[in-house]
């Protein structure tokens, strides 16, 4: 909907609204900017919201209704995923001989228009476009979402019912839980495959009785409102991390799920790239550090572990120092941080422990990267995580925490980068060609990197949804992965305080693929989607 003023001056003229309920609605867009006029009018209740739907619907020009639950008489997940839903905004209504009837929130959205348009082609439908409200298009997918994890027992008692939402959280293979006191009620949402869904809203009145249970087996201080830290341990497959937080409404909870003994994958199985010479390259190193490189919640972690698996055996020492420890392995040292000993302590502690290898969960601060570099000075290998956007920059982020480019070119043999992109479901996934807006960015990346992505005869997949996915058309997370080895010539840039753009040019010329190509190559195997790649590196 547009959201200019002649919409309101236009809907004034047919005496739908006064000026004076116009000035209320802009009053209230200036603290909510996002909300259309529109929208705005309906929120306040400043006159019939059938009508208003109505005119509005003759002023755009467009079909309009204003849709509610019993208006959808089909199965919305069986023609658009969840996702796809979500982001654009876009409800399938109704079908009848052929033709499917698609309500939007914003139907000058071109762009999300057309995504929907094309996917429902390539079914054999043909779109009807109408316009609804935002605010109904988001309570239908509410419901869509809670039928996705309809488990939770909203009306068991406190504890079962925060038994209830943590144990459908580890049913439906969920990272986070996060619990948020909203104005009017107390919402969950889980984050699965890197995306948040909500699958329950729970009653104000209940929000007091439901931090204090949070509280008591989180060993937190149940008078203190400030932030605090804790853990659930009552989950024998878990360790639970909780960190509350006060907002204005009270006080959020985010519930991280760790399994305890999880199986660790092999690294080919994460979606590094499938070279077992690349793998001994990177990876089979001694008087060095590798260093895996990503934003939070990227899969550095599980990295590591794949490639420690890949190392260990009986005849070297591996310790690890980590916060905390995730997955426990036979034949390893473990070592997990704490108040008393943090990463660096723990790090110099574990120098006197006649370690092979060393894996240090995370580069935090200069005193960490000092002593994880002498270590890869003095014979061991040095495995660590950092947090940049990509291998080059490591260089860039090891210079800034005061290493020295004599260090950093000498110790440094390895650096990785990643991304999680979710896979495609493979029970309810679509094939169908590429159009030629994907055909086009695709050859521009290839011309770009010089590399030849053959499309004869490819097919990609479209995200449909089902049960087994929470009907958002995909299944768990693969990484894209890029690999900086650091050889002679990239050594010797780096000594002579040489730029990350200098680096990044030579490391192109000499075999250097940077995360989109790997993303590219997932697509035309069939692993994920061009959007999901996009979602995550920006390419169009």
């Amino acid at each position: 909907m547009d959201k200019k003023q002649p919409l309101g001056i236009e809907l004034v003229k047919r005496r739908i609204v006064s000026e004076g309920d116009i000035e209320k609605a802009l009053d209230y867009q200036k603290e909510h900017p996002r909300k259309k006029i529109g929208d705005i009018l309906d929120i306040l209740g400043l006159c019939d919201s059938h009508v208003l739907i109505s005119s509005i619907g003759e002023i755009l020009d467009e079909k309009a209704i204003y849709l509610m639950e019993n208006d959808v008489k089909l199965n919305v997940t069986e023609y658009i995923s969840l996702d796809l839903v979500k982001q654009n905004k876009a409800i399938p209504f109704e079908i009848e001989a052929g033709k499917i009837k698609v309500c939007f929130a914003d139907t000058s959205n071109k762009r999300s228009v057309d995504v929907i348009r094309l996917l429902l082609l390539n079914k054999g439908l043909v779109m009807e476009k109408y316009i609804t409200f935002e605010s109904n298009i988001e309570k239908i997918i509410d419901g869509l979402e809670g039928s996705a994890t309809e488990n939770i027992n909203a009306d068991a008692d406190i504890s079962g019912l925060v038994d209830s939402i943590i144990k459908t959280a580890m049913e439906k293979r969920a990272s986070d839980i996060h619990i948020e006191p909203l104005e009017d009620k107390v919402r969950v949402r889980y984050r699965i495959d890197g995306q948040l869904i909500t699958p329950v809203q729970i009653s104000k009145d209940k929000q007091a009785q439901l931090i204090g249970r949070l509280k008591a087996i989180s060993n937190m201080h149940q008078e203190k409102q400030e932030s605090q830290d804790g853990r659930i341990l009552s989950y024998p497959e878990y360790n639970i991390r909780v960190s509350s937080q006060r907002n204005v409404y009270g006080e959020k909870f985010v519930l991280r799920l760790l399994r305890k003994n999880g199986n660790i994958r092999n690294i080919f199985e994460l979606g590094f790239p499938n070279d077992e010479a690349l793998l001994k390259k990177s990876f089979n190193k001694k008087n060095c550090i590798t260093i895996v490189a990503a934003p939070t919640g990227e899969g550095k972690t599980t990295t590591l572990y794949s490639i420690i698996d890949y190392l260990n055996n009986p005849r070297i020492n591996i310790t690890t120092i980590e916060d905390p420890v995730e997955i426990r392995i036979d034949g390893l040292n473990q070592i997990e941080v704490d108040a008393k000993a943090d990463f660096s302590s723990s790090l110099r502690t574990v120098l006197r422990q006649d370690p092979d290898i060393i894996l240090v969960g995370e580069i935090r601060d200069t005193e960490t990267a000092e002593i994880a570099m002498q270590s890869g000075q003095t014979g061991h290998y040095v495995l660590s995580t950092i947090h940049t956007i990509d291998a080059i920059e490591v260089i860039t982020r090891l210079r800034k925490m005061g290493i020295s480019n004599y260090d950093i070119s000498s110790i440094l043999a390895t650096s990785v980068s990643q991304r999680l992109v979710r896979r495609i479901c493979p029970h309810c996934a679509q094939e169908r060609d590429f159009n030629e807006e994907e055909k086009e960015v695709i050859k521009k990346i290839g011309e770009k990197y010089n590399v030849n992505f053959d499309l004869t005869g490819k097919k990609t997949f479209e995200a449909v949804g089902c049960n087994r996915c929470n009907q958002s058309g995909y299944l768990e997370r693969i990484g894209i992965f890029e690999v900086l080895n650091v050889d002679d010539e990239i050594k010797e840039l780096i000594a002579r305080d040489a730029s990350s753009m200098e680096i990044r040019k030579k490391a192109l010329e000499t075999g250097y693929k940077p995360l989109v190509i790997d993303g590219i190559n997932k697509v035309l195997t069939g692993a994920t989607t061009l959007e999901e790649v996009n979602n995550k590196l920006v390419i169009y």
